[in-house]
């Protein structure tokens, strides 16, 4: 029997993951662009080879609800675990706004006052991990950008901070996997299917 796949699917495009703020704890809505992606992420899963029924699990902020739901996906299960990094006193702001006080700053490598260290999110990221690491049917989790570069980074073993060398746009779509027991990015940040049926 071949091994199950972990599929990483991201939230599609809110007003602030378009400007670049930092959206941990706000709950917005998707765009209308960001439906149309959702509506498209649905495809790419598909031409990916998702092998259904899979196991779904879904962060709690309407974002990613929204998405797994456009996306076709059923039996959606909310899952605590996979919300977003929390970026405490730098949520809703910009990297360039918070480098106005804290030069070089970015959530890999520097902490965020009143939000979470990089130590509970790679706890967060390993329980999510050992939760569906023996699954008996393809896995998707449908999160967000940065909890879920994490996810790929302890997925192959590395830390978190690591998360910084995997793009993962809105609405794209990694896929974990293993060869011979080892775990391995099977492959990364495809974008959301494009086809005239939009």
């Amino acid at each position: 029997m071949t091994e199950h796949r972990v599929f990483l699917l991201r939230h599609g495009e809110t007003e602030w993951s378009g400007n670049g703020r930092h959206t941990g704890r706000t709950d917005i809505p998707l765009t209308a662009n960001g439906e149309r992606l959702a509506r498209r992420a649905g495809r790419t899963l598909a031409a990916l080879g998702l092998v259904l029924p899979a196991l779904v699990l879904a962060s709690p902020k309407q974002r990613a609800q929204r998405t797994a739901d456009l996306a076709g996906l059923r039996d959606v299960i909310t899952e605590p675990l996979l919300a977003e990094w929390d970026y405490g006193d730098y949520e809703g702001l910009t990297t360039p706004q918070i480098r106005e006080r804290v030069p070089d700053w970015t959530v890999w490598t520097h902490p965020c006052p009143g939000g979470e260290s990089a130590e509970k999110v790679t706890a967060r990221a390993d329980k999510v991990l050992a939760a569906v690491r023996h699954a008996e049917s393809d896995v998707v989790l449908v999160g967000h950008g940065h909890f879920s570069r994490s996810l790929i980074a302890r997925w192959i073993g590395e830390p978190v901070g690591s998360g910084v060398r995997f793009a993962l746009d809105p609405a794209a779509v990694t896929v974990l996997g293993r060869e011979r027991g080892v775990p391995q990015v099977v492959r990364s940040n495809i974008p959301a299917w494009q086809d005239s049926g939009d």
